[in-house]
Order: C-alpha cells, then structure tokens, then sequence
C-alpha cells in the first residue's frame, strides 16, 4: 500500500488549432506541494478520447515536427468513420494509440527526474475541444 497519495485535477486551455502544451511547470508546481521533497511517481492522465501525454523537446521545433508527422499519419480529412465535429475530427479519436493519454515519471527529492530537454506535454489535435482537464497523482 501506498504511504502517500495526492491527486489534482487542473484545467488547461489548449486553444482552437492542433498543440503540444507544456506542462511541466504545473507538474512542478503541484510536485512542491504533494511531494514536499519526497521520492515517487507523478502520474499525468489526460480524460479525454482525443488528447495524449509525451516527453519531448519543446521550443526548438520538435513539438512541431510532431504535429507535422502526426498529420502525415493521421490526416485531418474525410476517410475517418468516426465524423461527429469538424472535418477529420476521426484522427483526434485515433490519436491516443499512438500518444497515449498518459505518463508516469520519477520524482526524486520532490522533483521530476527528467532529462536535460524533457518537458511533459499535452499533444492535442482536437481543434472543437479548447478547454481541457489533466489529472496530476502523486504516490510516494
């Protein structure tokens, strides 16, 4: 059993067109209060059927070069059976097989135990959907 576990749910904003958003400084932000220097894990859980969780690089072009290689694979056109919402809405539902709608990291000393260029992200192709809610569990 668990010695200790804390769960938030925050809302986040994502906007009208496909993102990757950063959310490492909420993860952060609510590590200092759950984890109080502690060691676990941060669980990040997106509730939605259109959204996922990644690691990656943001800021020097890879968070686009993943919206652009998630286009090539999942085209934002009429070939989706699923056609509720705006043209292409099919390949948002699709989405979280490739980028699952959650992650689990380390936490050492109440930080993320990330690498150098690591930011934990929101990757949204879901232009109909703008406001968003992320899960943040911590156990120690």
């Amino acid at each position: 059993m668990a010695e200790s576990f804390t769960t938030r749910e925050i809302d986040v904003r994502t906007g009208s067109r496909e993102t990757v958003h950063d959310l490492t400084r909420e993860c952060a932000s609510f590590l200092r209060d759950a984890a109080a220097g502690r060691d676990g894990l941060l669980n990040v859980f997106a509730p939605h059927a259109t959204m996922g969780v990644a690691l990656l690089e943001t800021g020097a072009g890879s968070d686009e070069d993943l919206l652009s290689a998630l286009r090539d694979l999942l085209p934002p056109d009429d070939r989706w059976r699923h056609k509720h919402g705006s043209p292409g809405h099919g390949r948002d539902h699709v989405l979280p097989a490739l980028v699952p709608p959650h992650a689990t990291l380390p936490v050492v000393g109440g930080e993320l135990a990330l690498g150098t260029w690591q930011s934990v992200c929101l990757v949204d192709t879901n232009k109909d959907n703008a406001d968003r809610k992320v899960r943040l569990s911590f156990v120690s």
